[in-house]
């Protein structure tokens, strides 16, 4: 008895390694599987529009400078920049999809409203200079993404858009001239811009006003917010967001970036300063499934278990084929699960593949045993295991903890059937007593 014991053990702890091959496999299958979705969601974006970072409004002059080196005398081309006193962007996020096969990828369409004012006493150094460009500049990631009525307002007066910035560091975007003479009869320049956008997931806006304040609203109960700031007001709903953004120069150090952007061409630290949001797909069904897998060697080795223990208990042997064929069952309800939630979400395709693989393994196991009650029994054991397994899939803060005591009970559970087992054997007592 001791020996078959010993025997049947090593054959089990073979098959397990064995049943590796399997869900490595279909690990690499949900990776080549989320791989060709991600390369999906680039194609669409390179076709429509891609994530935005909105940066601005900013006055950006260019003009000649007199200056004399060693008794020559010759004009210099100088630049300016002037980031609005107050800068107010209220956000609205309508979400929609696209689809290429059965993939597919996360849009919206924004509507962006700025308001704020400039403070035009520092543009009084140009008044005796030769102006070559004066533009308020609204630089955009990407400007495929820019709709049918935008326009920008500057001082109650609408100003024709132009494509670009004219400037090397922020190069896409939209600018508008404004004329010199009429700004400077003012020393405070107000601005209004409405800004239509388009983009893929991620939206965000930089600071650059002295105080700066950002309100978003969107029709997506998943927000993942981005950037250095955190909103100071968020409100979450199983059918939209909102939130709301509040800071200033002290806090940013926006001016000097701006400037190391612009002038040295050192732009990295500036675009991470910025506030905004990502919207997060909650129902990647290609994560679920591989955080799933995870928990396939678990699962194999507690329906093993309890094999292991009925032959002991019941002295019923079971052939190692049939663990193996129970194995490659169990291994399959993961392959099941990725084909089925591709086309029926994660949720369905779970309740589905549970019930085939239980329904599947209960008629194998009641025809291996010969008795349809220990099928039943063993029905139940395993929705209850796969619900368990839902349970840890759907809980990520305590996913840790519920595994942990899943795994403390059930080695509770067999320590204490068997605990008054003879491993030595049922006759080991006997020989001694004759």
């Amino acid at each position: 008895m001791k020996q078959k014991i010993e025997t049947k053990l090593i054959i089990i702890i073979g098959l397990i390694v064995l049943l590796l091959i399997p869900i490595f496999m279909i690990q690499n299958l949900i990776d080549e599987r989320s791989e060709l979705q991600q390369q999906v969601q680039v194609d669409i974006a390179k076709s429509s529009s891609d994530e935005q970072q909105v940066i601005g409004p900013f006055i950006h002059a260019q003009y000649l400078e007199t200056v004399t080196v060693d008794g020559k005398t010759s004009e210099q081309l100088m630049n300016m920049t002037l980031l609005p006193e107050s800068l107010n962007v209220s956000s609205n996020l309508a979400t929609f999809e696209k689809y290429r096969g059965i993939y597919k990828a996360l849009l919206y369409r924004s509507q962006n409203q700025f308001e704020g004012r400039f403070k035009t006493s520092a543009l009084a150094v140009l008044a005796d200079k030769k102006i070559k460009r004066l533009n308020l500049i609204l630089a955009i990631s990407d400007i495929r993404g820019i709709g049918q009525g935008s326009h920008i307002n500057v001082n109650e007066r609408s100003y024709e858009l132009l494509p670009g910035t004219q400037l090397d560091q922020l190069l896409q975007g939209i600018r508008v001239e404004l004329d010199y003479e009429t700004i400077r009869k003012s020393e405070v320049l107000p601005y209004q811009i409405d800004l239509n956008l388009q983009g893929m997931r991620q939206l965000s806006f930089a600071p650059v006003g002295k105080n700066s304040s950002l309100t978003m609203q969107a029709d997506w109960p998943h927000p993942s917010f981005v950037g250095d700031y955190l909103p100071i007001e968020s409100s979450i709903s199983a059918r939209d967001f909102s939130a709301s953004w509040q800071t200033n120069y002290f806090a940013t150090n926006l001016k000097e970036l701006f400037n190391q952007c612009l002038f040295r061409n050192e732009c990295t630290l500036f675009k991470q300063r910025n506030m905004g949001v990502n919207l997060v797909d909650s129902v990647n069904h290609y994560l679920k499934n591989y955080r799933a897998s995870n928990y396939a060697i678990l699962v194999i080795v507690l329906i093993f278990a309890s094999f292991f223990l009925l032959e002991v208990l019941r002295d019923e042997p079971i052939h190692p084929v049939q663990y193996g064929f129970v194995g490659l069952a169990l291994a399959v309800f993961y392959l099941l699960l990725i084909s089925l939630s591709e086309h029926l979400g994660f949720n369905i395709a779970y309740l589905l593949s549970a019930l085939a693989s239980a329904i599947l393994l209960s008629v194998y196991v009641a025809g291996m045993l010969k008795n349809s009650k220990h099928g039943g029994l063993f029905l139940c054991g395993v929705l209850f295991l796969y619900s368990l397994l839902y349970g840890l899939l759907s809980a990520e803060d305590y996913a840790l903890l519920m595994g942990s005591v899943l795994v403390f009970v059930v080695l509770s559970l067999i320590m204490l059937l068997t605990r008054r087992v003879n491993w030595y054997g049922r006759h080991a007592q006997d020989d001694e007593t004759n």
